[in-house]
């Protein structure tokens, strides 16, 4: 296939994502402005949620349209928005995610959760702030839920095809939310090994990273369920390679970079796969001291000691070698599917962008 689908230019288009999102919030803001204060309060961080961030979801979304209509069809606004609501989606998982996980902080910034409890303490309110501020990012994260089905509904594109790309969308939801549970579960029981550890991966993340909003905008764009197949061949071992891409920034990750603090998924006390593979590798002295200070405070040695040993066991560089395994996969599948050659140069780019990055 040959195209004209304008040159990608990634700032240009997250630009656009978050003129869709800002527009959206405005309708929103307008519907629940006779609300009072305490709306326009949720309103405000439902806004904080989804700015900034690198857009993959959307983008993936983009360029699976493109990958099956080239430039064929002239709805591009209506198709922004379309992208536009898995960054919703991605936001309401975030907001959950943070509280579930205690995180203190989201993008350089206190999550949600943090943020609506230091608002309780600061106005001396009645009750306990912890649990106002678990209420608060509950409601929040539902509401942007909602509100990403609304977006996709309303997004612009005709009907027979919002149809069965909402279709997709639920699969999608479903699991994510999910794979949420199973995260929590391994999480609740301490242990995971990494058979586990990778199906949390895949349905956790992998799946609605990269896969679904492939789907999705190939679904939109009237793609047969052989181009999906083809896209979800590409889609879901990159996706895997991005969350294992995650996980080494959970541990290793520049705090300047990633806006977390150091080590913070050991702190979290997560059952990565990095992790599982760590315990099974490291030697009989080694692997119970990690197993122990998972969840636990840590002091910036601490993480460092943690560090030594997940290096030492050999899984740092294992889970890199995986990444790239995982990746050649991905780009063998694309290289050899029958899509838009310019949505195919786009998404190889995309797919380094995912895999090579450190924030």
């Amino acid at each position: 296939m040959t195209s004209t689908v304008p040159a990608w230019d990634p700032s240009a288009f997250r630009s656009r994502v978050q003129a869709a999102l800002d527009v959206f919030l405005d309708e929103q803001g307008e519907r629940l402005a006779p609300l009072g204060a305490d709306a326009a309060r949720l309103l405000a961080e439902a806004r904080a949620s989804v700015s900034g961030g690198k857009r993959f979801r959307a983008a993936f979304c983009y360029w699976g349209f493109h990958a099956v209509a080239g430039a064929a069809e002239d709805a591009d606004d209506a198709l922004v928005r379309a992208c536009a609501s898995l960054e919703l989606l991605h936001a309401s998982a975030l907001v959950h995610d943070d509280y579930m996980d205690a995180s203190d902080t989201r993008r350089g910034r206190p999550a949600t959760h943090r943020g609506f409890a230091d608002d309780h303490r600061r106005d001396g309110w009645r009750g306990d702030p912890e649990q106002y501020g678990a209420s608060a990012a509950i409601l929040l994260g539902d509401l942007l839920l909602s509100w990403s089905d609304e977006l996709l509904r309303r997004c612009g594109l005709p009907l027979d095809r919002v149809a069965p790309a909402l279709d997709v969308f639920d699969r999608c939801r479903s699991e994510v939310i999910t794979g949420q549970f199973l995260d929590v579960s391994v999480q609740a029981r301490g242990v995971a090994d990494v058979d586990a550890a990778m199906t949390v991966l895949r349905y956790k993340s992998a799946k609605y990273s990269v896969e679904r909003p492939l789907h999705i905008g190939a679904t939109l764009a009237g793609g047969t369920e052989h181009q999906l197949a083809q896209l979800g061949a590409f889609g879901l071992p990159l996706g895997e390679a991005f969350q294992l891409r995650d996980d080494l920034l959970g541990v290793f990750g520049d705090p300047s970079m990633t806006g977390k603090p150091a080590g913070d998924d050991l702190i979290e006390g997560k059952r990565t796969v990095l992790v599982a593979l760590a315990l099974d590798a490291a030697p009989p002295e080694a692997a119970p001291r990690l197993d122990g200070a998972l969840g636990q405070a840590l002091d910036a040695e601490q993480v460092e000691a943690l560090r030594r040993i997940i290096d030492e066991s050999g899984a740092h560089a294992q889970v890199e070698e995986v990444i790239g395994l995982l990746a050649d996969r991905a780009t063998t599948a694309l290289r050899e599917a029958d899509v838009d050659e310019h949505a195919r140069g786009v998404l190889l780019e995309l797919a380094t962008a995912v895999t090579d990055r450190r924030h």
